[in-house]
């Protein structure tokens, strides 16, 4: 028996699993941690307590597997996206990473834009200049902190961070490059022109690699920290959202993933590169290789329901909270909800929108609020939605769902109903991390390709499907897409 490591660096905790070569998940570790605010939209992070928390994370996974760490066949990885870890000459962090909810560069979006060409930006990257990307994070140290962008050598994403702990190799793989939007979507590497324009220096940034590929092994200090065998190699996995998909089988045309976390994704495989000419949703490289995808990205999903749930009612637990919700009608009585509390990606790329409940009257109560974060929740993914199949993706039949909100029977049932599609789980709730796995996997020759590693190991099955709500929602769904527009002079004046 043959085992492989999938590690997962989030942005509130570093996730190790072991699986076999059937796909079974033995052992699962875990390690958390915060982030910093130093001011308000901003958010960074130190890569040190990555690499702490991926020690840990591996060093628990590997005693509740209770395997031998000979029989480990590779390390595959997978993390948060869009991040900035600037390294010195010597390997050395030179500031804490900006993260992909830091909000600060608007500004140097513009600056893209302006030295680039907008029309080149999307038709090259398969996106738009975004406040959450690499890219004007990357011009935002250079124009503001001159000292330290006169260190870098290396720019890397998180958990090419911990690969570069793990191997001393620098390397990125294609899906992750993609989310900088420094990449040539197409041609699956760095962008010449796009790096010129911005006089960004390629020497910068690493060698990208499709998902299976090996991009270094584990060196004897790694080894010995983690208690795993020198030699080890470490493949190059895929951002969170792409390796996610993949461990919900969500590898070919025809079947969505929906990932209802803090944020809120809704993603479907493409065989080819699929651009928005609006750049209203996001393009990028699959960690399949020579397949990309299209993504919706909501800044704030389950994250509504916890601050809402934080803020007006700390004292109930979750479900509490949405089993009041199950008591009021689909509609919520006229009452909307706005999840806009962190700015939003799709499919408004702002960072100055904000959330709002709109239709309160003395007939509402706590039930009827939370029912509305729940819907309005669900209606912006259906945004996302729309708007990929406007770009010549199908319409699906099935979703498959992961992610803490969708552990909710009402929640499945409001989005099987706005999005009219079915509401598929799947056997195994880890996730991107376990997408990892099954990509180390195929890498270490434990299967021949990435669509039979899934077939072969990943389950679905039906959780909720399109009922009689389906039809008032569509009402509510248009009367919820005219908020933004109403509310928006207000939201960029500050009030």
């Amino acid at each position: 028996m043959t085992y492989v490591i999938g590690v997962d660096t989030s942005t509130t905790a570093t996730k190790a699993l072991v699986i076999d070569d059937a796909g079974s998940v033995l052992g699962v570790g875990a390690s958390s941690y915060d982030y910093d605010i130093p001011r308000p939209t901003w958010s960074e992070q130190d890569p040190g307590l990555w690499w702490t928390a991926t020690v840990a994370a591996i060093r628990e996974a590997m005693e509740r597997a209770g395997v031998d760490s000979g029989f480990v066949d590779g390390i595959g990885m997978t993390g948060q996206m869009h991040g900035s870890v600037l390294l010195d000459g010597e390997g050395e962090v030179v500031r804490p990473a900006l993260l992909w909810n830091d909000q600060r560069t608007s500004a140097e979006c513009d600056e893209i834009r302006e030295r680039v060409g907008r029309e080149l930006l999307i038709s090259t990257t398969g996106n738009d200049a975004i406040t959450g990307f690499t890219s004007p994070k990357l011009l935002w140290v250079r124009n503001h902190e001159p000292a330290n962008w006169a260190r870098v050598r290396t720019v890397l994403l998180p958990k090419d961070y911990v690969r570069f702990r793990l191997t001393d190799d620098a390397a990125v793989d294609v899906a992750g490059g993609s989310g900088t939007g420094l990449f040539d979507l197409a041609d699956r590497t760095w962008s010449k022109p796009i790096l010129e324009a911005l006089e960004l220096d390629v020497e910068l940034f690493p060698q990208p690699f499709e998902g299976p590929e090996v991009t270094g092994r584990l060196t004897g200090e790694a080894a010995e920290a983690t208690g795993l065998t020198a030699g080890t190699p470490v493949f190059a996995g895929g951002g969170d959202q792409s390796a996610n998909a993949v461990g919900v089988g969500a590898t070919r045309s025809g079947i969505v993933a929906l990932s209802l976390g803090t944020s809120g994704v809704v993603f479907a495989t493409t065989d080819g590169p699929a651009i928005d000419v609006e750049a209203r949703v996001q393009a990028f490289c699959h960690a399949v290789p020579d397949r990309w995808h299209m993504m919706g990205v909501m800044l704030s999903a389950a994250g509504s329901l916890r601050w809402f749930r934080d803020s007006l009612a700390p004292a109930m637990d979750f479900d509490d909270l949405v089993a009041g919700a199950s008591e009021v009608p689909a509609g919520c009585d006229g009452l909307l909800f706005l999840p806009y509390l962190s700015g939003e990606r799709t499919p408004h790329p702002d960072a100055l929108a904000r959330g709002a409940f709109v239709g309160l009257t003395t007939s509402h109560d706590l039930r009827h609020m939370t029912r509305a974060v729940l819907e309005g929740v669900a209606f912006g993914l259906r945004d996302g939605l729309d708007l990929m199949t406007e770009a010549g993706v199908p319409k699906p039949e099935s979703i498959r769902a992961s992610g803490g909100g969708t552990r909710s029977a009402l929640w499945r049932q409001i989005l099987a109903d706005v999005l009219e599609a079915r509401i598929d789980t799947v056997t195994t709730e880890e996730g991107a991390a376990y997408g990892a796995a099954l990509l180390a996997s195929v890498g270490a020759g434990l299967h021949d390709t990435v669509d039979s590693a899934v077939e072969r190991t990943v389950r679905a099955e039906p959780a909720a499907t399109p009922g009689s709500d389906a039809d008032p929602y569509r009402d509510a769904h248009r009367r919820y897409q005219e908020l933004y527009p109403a509310l928006r002079p207000i939201f960029h004046t500050g009030i």
